[in-house]
């Protein structure tokens, strides 16, 4: 990402999301434990750490020697709320706002521990971070797939800053939007799994879904759009209990470098 003014060092971003752990996912535990390899230099996740009551010290355990670096976090609605069983087949469908929600997770015990260790929850918030003598602004809004976002919570021009970031969880295009018009310089989110079932097309594969108004060709990785800020969009590691199939979409994270524009 080009967005660095002239002269600023590179800065290592590790963005993950959509963990969907559960105490029994022993591998992803241990691929979350080898990220710190990555020697990033700032954490962003956009959320759906959870998929399952017990789930809270299995993540902050996964997460250990990361909580030690500067962190920026959101929830996704499956922080909220257990996964229930559905038909798969209707995530490819329209849900005209209906949630099927399980019982109430802990997430405020997640966001305690995680905010312990010094991470900066900014689901409704902004925040100013200093890396490499880079201060970034950070703004995020709540989960906008459970309509939890109010994007007027931290609209607004960014402060002093040499770059504005913004962290969602679900890159519904109404928080899209006031981002643009707040001139915010890059986005990061997840939720859409990359799509999680594609199909084999020219040139790679094609997302048949987002699960959310975000154009399908956007479902995952880095996006340009003229007039917008630079959007990211983790096809993250994970997926719910229930649903545990990718098709042409394989569970990632991501390192982007921040990079001077010059």
């Amino acid at each position: 990402m080009p967005i660095l003014p002239a002269g600023h060092d590179d800065i290592r971003v590790l963005h993950f999301s959509d963990l969907h752990l559960t105490p029994a996912r022993k591998k992803e535990i241990a691929d979350i434990k080898s990220f710190i390899s990555l020697k990033p230099d700032l954490v962003i996740s956009t959320g759906d750490f959870l998929a399952h009551k017990s789930a809270v010290p299995v993540v902050l355990n996964a997460l250990d020697a990361l909580l030690d670096l500067p962190g920026l976090f959101v929830f996704g609605s499956n922080d909220y709320y257990e996964p229930v069983p559905k038909n798969p087949l209707k995530y490819l469908l329209p849900n005209h706002g209906k949630r099927v929600h399980g019982a109430e997770l802990p997430w405020q015990a997640l966001d305690a521990g995680l905010e312990a260790r010094g991470w900066k929850n900014i689901n409704t918030s902004r925040a100013t971070i200093a890396i490499k003598k880079t201060v970034i602004e950070a703004r995020g809004t709540d989960d906008a797939h459970l309509e939890f976002d109010d994007y007027s919570l931290v609209a607004g021009e960014p402060g002093k800053c040499h770059i504005a970031i913004g962290v969602t969880h679900a890159p519904y295009l109404r928080i899209i939007d006031g981002m643009r018009k707040d001139n915010l310089d890059a986005i990061f989110a997840g939720h859409t799994h990359g799509g999680q079932v594609r199909l084999p097309w020219p040139g790679g594969s094609k997302a048949l879904t987002t699960n959310c108004d975000l154009p399908n060709w956007r479902a995952r990785g880095l996006t340009v759009l003229s007039g917008e800020p630079l959007l990211h969009v983790s096809a993250g590691m994970g997926t719910g209990p229930f649903s545990r199939i990718r098709v042409a979409s394989p569970p990632e994270v991501s390192l982007v470098t921040l990079t001077s524009a010059f």
